[in-house]
């Protein structure tokens, strides 16, 4: 299974530049805070998306694609935080992140499958 290949890889990385195009508006105070945490917990997806293609077992793979699923959560609460700070609407985000979701725990029930 190669990475580039994978449609939640795909859209997790379009996910990241709407992010980083998002939160170039936020507060300058907010830069080394909410702006830093959820660039880098967006970016975690298509990353851990791609150290688990890389990896050479089926375990190997699904403990990187569980760590993909708790950046998925853990965006999803900075989304919610922004929102709820007056930062942004993040309906349509969320919505995004809820394909990607659904993407990604594809990829996880596959693998449990190729496990057993």
């Amino acid at each position: 299974m190669h990475h580039k290949n994978l449609e939640a890889w795909k859209e997790s990385i379009n996910f990241v530049t709407e992010i980083y195009t998002l939160t170039k508006n936020f507060p300058k105070e907010e830069l080394w805070g909410l702006t830093s945490q959820i660039r880098r917990a967006a970016i975690s997806i298509p990353s851990n998306i791609a150290e688990g293609c890389g990896r050479t077992s089926a375990r190997e793979t699904s403990r990187f694609i569980d760590i993909a699923l708790g950046s998925i959560a853990e965006v999803e609460t900075q989304l919610i935080i922004s929102q709820n700070l007056g930062y942004i609407n993040s309906e349509e985000l969320i919505s995004k992140l809820g394909k990607i979701n659904a993407l990604v725990q594809g990829i996880k029930k596959y693998l449990s499958k190729v496990e057993s």
